[in-house]
């Protein structure tokens, strides 16, 4: 298993309750598919440096995890599915 570090945004235009049930929501994926969450870290609300469809500000999430690059790929894909997340970038971290 590989470590890495996944940051996405959620509209900000959301209320809070569906923000933290897509955050849920997104940490579910990686635990049904056997990752390990080292860390799950909310960042808060940041304004965006540009619009994103039509978007100002949104609700930031930092997420360390350790999985198998399948998993990974997989859990891309269904990021790039939900509508409710702005961006997310997924970064692999080198062994120490």
């Amino acid at each position: 298993m590989t470590n890495y570090e996944v940051m996405f945004i959620v509209k900000a235009t959301l209320d809070e309750a569906s923000i933290k049930k897509i955050a849920k929501d997104v940490e579910k994926i990686l635990i049904d598919s056997k990752a390990k969450v080292i860390e799950f870290k909310e960042m808060g609300r940041k304004k965006l440096a540009y619009e994103i469809n039509k978007e100002v500000s949104g609700f930031y999430y930092l997420i360390n995890v350790s999985a198998s690059h399948d998993t990974i790929r997989e859990f891309d894909r269904k990021l790039r599915i939900n509508e409710n997340i702005i961006r997310h970038l997924i970064l692999k971290k080198e062994s120490e």
